[in-house]
């Protein structure tokens, strides 16, 4: 396998579009069949399957970090042509989240009668069911953990056609199995078992396609000790990534509860989850680079990855910068006609900070993805770290003088200051060629952007008539795809584009011929 000829913008490309249509489809699968399943099990037995779905997303952070290590080391030893390594990298990281999730099952399972009867706030009627409901759910720990480390197998070929073959599927399952289990009046219990069912036959089907692809996994099943340790003490510092990320992510509504009222926090949460869910975009984009970087790091191809990471960061700019310009520009508009008035009137400034904060906090997947990649993930985990002090400082302060807005802005600095800090240290550990940096028109890409901003601003100048609005908004975002086409893509990124049009209608073309 030659793992170098993989790292193409056209696959790199198509496996994004994968990841991001991969976490798309649940989200508009959920939107469809909540409402019923909320009305199926009522408010109550719906609250515990929330929680039920929260605890199958986060029991990931039980595998230390082992997932995104298998990734790098398997993409690693392809990038050295040392494929016979494998099978020791993968029973030894398999093995070990397997290990690692039975412990886990019987901290969750000892944990059960405390969390239903003293933490939880569960009706008297509802304990039997929510403790077998949390039993099953400890049980399903070892496969959600088996599930990070086979799938970080596929990932680090750029398999991520096979992954989201099965992901999607499983993903979809989380909010279709209940609606179909209530069509046949099942009740909470066993819901989460055709949960948990799911996630075995997803875990199947990702050790087949393994099987398949490294066919002398069937042949050496390798436990090495001294493997584990570097996995481990890799994935250690993911795991405070991990952790560390989510609570920054969530501290400025912890402080809008505290400082100021619930009513407040009210009115901040949806345009936050809102702005937030764009991130999907990102995410999808450096699950495809994570292995790439990997790969291209041990290759000596110093040239060929900072000209990968130049092209993902400006197509980023180009594709998430118009969508935050709009939310900002227009988020008094959607704010009323979405949530009414007094959201227009107390959001609109929070979401339009926000909207920028996105945009730069997106921005620094990139050189976050690359850190981790070129086995620095301490830098990554270290920076949330610092800033975690600083940053609840600056809550406190904003907040107290600005209220949401305020929040609004502290979120926007963190942002401004977290993502700088990731591109120096790029720059400052020579992981990147700061000359590719400018050689690809990213300042063009930024400035183009800006200029839209500019441009849907001086708009509102005008007389507030709504079809001159439209008109206006779509003439400049034409003459933005324009000027992006003429000044900011390059030869490369047009071939990308005309390739991925070719595709598509090719994909039209048989489909009609199906027909």
């Amino acid at each position: 396998m030659d793992t170098l000829s993989e790292v193409r913008g056209g696959l790199l490309v198509r496996n994004t579009a994968r990841n991001l249509l991969g976490q798309v489809l649940p989200l508009a699968v959920g939107f469809v069949t909540i409402p019923y399943v909320i009305r199926g099990l009522g408010t109550d037995r719906f609250g515990v399957l929330a929680v039920a779905w929260l605890l199958l997303g986060y029991f990931s952070l039980f595998d230390l970090g082992l997932g995104r290590a298998t990734t790098k080391f398997v993409a690693e030893s392809l990038g050295r042509g040392e494929p016979g390594r494998i099978p020791q990298l993968v029973w030894t990281s398999l093995g070990s989240q397997f290990a690692f999730g039975l412990l886990g099952s019987l901290i969750v399972g000892a944990l059960t009668p405390f969390l239903v009867t003293r933490i939880l706030r569960i009706p008297p009627a509802l304990i039997v069911e929510t403790r077998s409901t949390f039993f099953l759910l400890a049980a399903a720990l070892p496969l959600v953990l088996a599930t990070n480390a086979l799938r970080g197998v596929l990932e680090a070929v750029q398999r991520f056609d096979l992954v989201n073959y099965v992901k999607v599927p499983a993903s979809i399952s989380v909010f279709l199995l209940p609606a179909l289990a209530l069509t046949f009046g099942w009740r909470l219990p066993g819901i989460v078992l055709l949960l948990v069912l799911a996630r075995a036959g997803a875990v199947v089907a990702y050790l087949v396609c393994c099987l398949r692809l490294f066919p002398a996994l069937a042949q050496r099943f390798v436990f090495d000790r001294r493997l584990l340790r570097s996995l481990l003490g890799y994935g250690g510092w993911i795991t405070v990534s991990n952790v560390l990320g989510p609570l920054l992510g969530y501290l400025d509504r912890f402080f809008i509860a505290s400082l100021l009222t619930i009513t407040a926090l009210g009115y901040y949460t949806p345009a936050y989850e809102v702005l937030i869910r764009t991130q999907i975009l990102p995410v999808s984009l450096v699950a495809t680079l994570f292995p790439a970087f990997a790969i291209l790091g041990t290759s000596n191809s110093a040239e060929r990855l900072s000209d990968l990471f130049a092209r993902s960061l400006k197509w980023l700019i180009l594709a998430l910068g118009p969508v935050m310009v709009l939310a900002a520009i227009y988020a008094r508009e959607f704010l009323r006609l979405w949530l009414g008035p007094d959201f227009a009137e107390t959001s609109t400034l929070p979401m339009q900070l926000l909207a920028l904060g996105v945009l730069v906090n997106s921005l620094s997947y990139i050189p976050s993805c690359l850190l981790q990649a070129r086995n620095r993930p301490d830098l990554t985990a270290k920076i949330p770290l610092f800033m975690l002090a600083p940053y609840a400082a600056l809550l406190w302060v904003f907040i107290s003088y600005w209220g949401t807005s305020g929040a609004a802005a502290a979120w926007v600095v963190r942002a401004i200051l977290e993502s700088g800090v990731m591109f120096f240290l790029c720059l400052r550990t020579k992981y990147l060629d700061s000359r590719m940096l400018f050689g690809h028109r990213l300042v063009r890409g930024a400035g183009l952007v800006l200029a839209l901003g500019i441009c849907l601003h001086l708009t509102r100048l005008g007389p507030d008539h709504w079809m001159g609005q439209v008109i206006l908004t779509t003439g400049f975002l034409a003459l933005f795809a324009v000027g992006a086409w003429i000044l900011v893509l390059d030869k490369t990124d047009k071939g990308f584009v005309t390739k991925g049009i070719d595709s598509v209608l090719a994909a039209l073309t048989r489909a009609n011929a199906v027909r």
